[in-house]
């Protein structure tokens, strides 16, 4: 039995682990790499194993970073399933599809550039008929149940409570007489979450592969987040101002909703015109609605009594460009949540360019942002930030709240990690940067003294 590390490995992209056993390989996660844009490039298009000798793939959640090269994977000759739960399926069917779409826009912005100085065609990644492809290898499984994936190996999808559909990985080999469990956390959530459950614990690991995204950062803590939104929001509407929230379409924006109508109907804000901007948003919110089997009791029920935060009379989604150019007239206090998170792309940047510059408006940034993205400069309290080209002074008031990220932070894992059961002879502490991994690292160290813990390098592999 052996483990080899192709992805996420003192990073926090780009996760891809093969497993060979009984002369099967089997990949879990296929991320798309997300860094410096030659390397990426370098990355992305090349797999680094036999796309054509892989028996089956499993796959944690939804994310980018964890999804976006099955495509990829499909067209370079994989042709077997894809396991993972249903609602995760049905979010990478818009969430590979968007991918595809920025990587064919991507593919022609460059295509017009080389062509003004003599250079060849840029090809995408993959295009949308790629994707629409590797939808059919797509096997969809059930929490808490146990599948037979190839000879010798089964897995069972736990929650991690992270997004939507997200799950932790517990995959028993049987291989020359001995039996192995091994348990990927993927994306473990924070827990006490307003619309998910809290994540499970695996039970009886021999071989545990962790996250670690903040293993050494804490949070802000999850009971102060409404009144620390309630108060952001009432300052603006005194200044009669809007409040402008770059939000990731998945997870993000519905948590948001979910807030602002809790506000709402405590009276704690008025009920303010709501606009969800981002045509993938009110996707990923369909498919909320379709998956009750992932919401926590509370919400179930809510949502049960047709209670439902995501269909307010306040709210409008937004889906032509003319109409989300018309926000650029509203005169009294709104709020508008759009993509992306981190400002980069989308509408986004055009609701920060007409409003940046109003101090009666505000700019709440809702989650990590990467360095020298748009997000991180106003995060950081830039005074003037370039927006398509153009200098634009910081006039708005930023605010920042980290209480929704959909991660747990270093105390969080701690104590996920001390509730796994099992002999635990080996712990890999992956997806996360050098710094964090390694601090993570000393925590199970600490907490397990008898389990070796590495921090893997790019393409090592571990016996197992």
């Amino acid at each position: 039995m052996k483990l080899t590390f192709f992805g996420a490995t003192r990073t926090t992209t780009g996760s891809k682990y093969l497993l060979e056993a009984n002369g099967k390989r089997v990949l879990i996660e296929c991320g798309m790499y997300q860094g410096h844009r030659d390397e990426s490039i370098e990355r992305n298009s090349k797999l680094p194993f036999d796309c054509t000798a892989i028996d089956a793939m499993l796959l944690s959640h939804a994310h980018i970073d964890h999804s976006g090269l099955i495509p990829v994977l499909c067209k370079s000759g994989f042709q077997k399933s894809i396991y993972c739960t249903d609602a995760t399926a049905d979010l990478c069917g818009i969430m590979l599809l968007d991918s595809a779409h920025i990587q064919e826009q991507d593919a022609a912005f460059l295509t017009k550039k080389n062509a003004k100085k003599g250079l060849p065609p840029v090809v995408p990644l993959y295009t949308q008929p790629d994707a629409h492809a590797s939808l059919n290898h797509f096997a969809p499984v059930v929490y808490n149940r146990t599948s037979d994936i190839v000879e010798g190996v089964r897995a069972t999808w736990l929650d991690a409570g992270h997004i939507l559909g997200s799950a932790m990985i517990v995959v028993e080999i049987e291989e020359g007489g001995r039996t192995v469990r091994l348990a990927f956390s993927g994306d473990l959530g924070r827990g006490n979450n307003d619309i998910l459950r809290n994540p499970d614990h695996p039970r009886d690991v021999d071989y545990l592969m962790v996250e670690s995204t903040y293993g050494n950062r804490e949070h802000e803590p999850l009971s102060d987040v409404n009144d620390h939104v309630c108060a952001i929001v009432n300052r603006a509407v005194e200044r009669n101002g809007k409040i402008v929230i770059p939000s990731f379409a998945i997870g993000r924006t519905q948590q948001l909703l979910y807030t602002l109508f809790q506000l709402a109907k405590t009276k704690c804000i008025p009920v303010l015109p709501t606009f969800v901007d981002s045509p993938l948003s009110l996707q990923a919110t369909e498919v909320f609605k379709r998956h009750p089997e992932c919401f926590n009791k509370s919400f179930y029920d809510l949502m049960m009594n047709r209670d439902n935060p995501f269909s307010m009379h306040n709210i409008t989604y937004v889906q032509s460009v003319e109409e989300s150019m018309a926000l650029n007239d509203l005169k009294k206090p709104a709020i508008i949540l759009s993509a992306s998170g981190m400002a980069e792309a989308g509408r986004i940047r055009h609701h920060i360019k007409n409003n940046i510059e109003d101090e009666r408006n505000t700019i709440l940034i809702v989650g990590w942002c990467a360095p020298h993205t748009l997000g991180s400069h106003l995060a950081s309290g830039h005074k003037e930030v370039n927006i398509f080209g153009e200098p634009y002074k910081v006039r708005a008031t930023v605010e920042t709240i980290d209480a929704f990220s959909g991660h747990a932070d270093k105390n969080e894992l701690r104590a996920w990690v001390e509730q796994v059961t099992g002999p635990l002879r080996g712990t890999f502490v992956i997806h996360g940067d050098e710094t964090p991994a390694l601090t993570f690292a000393q925590t199970v160290r600490a907490l397990h003294g008898r389990a070796q813990v590495r921090v893997p390098e790019f393409a090592e592999a571990a016996d197992l």
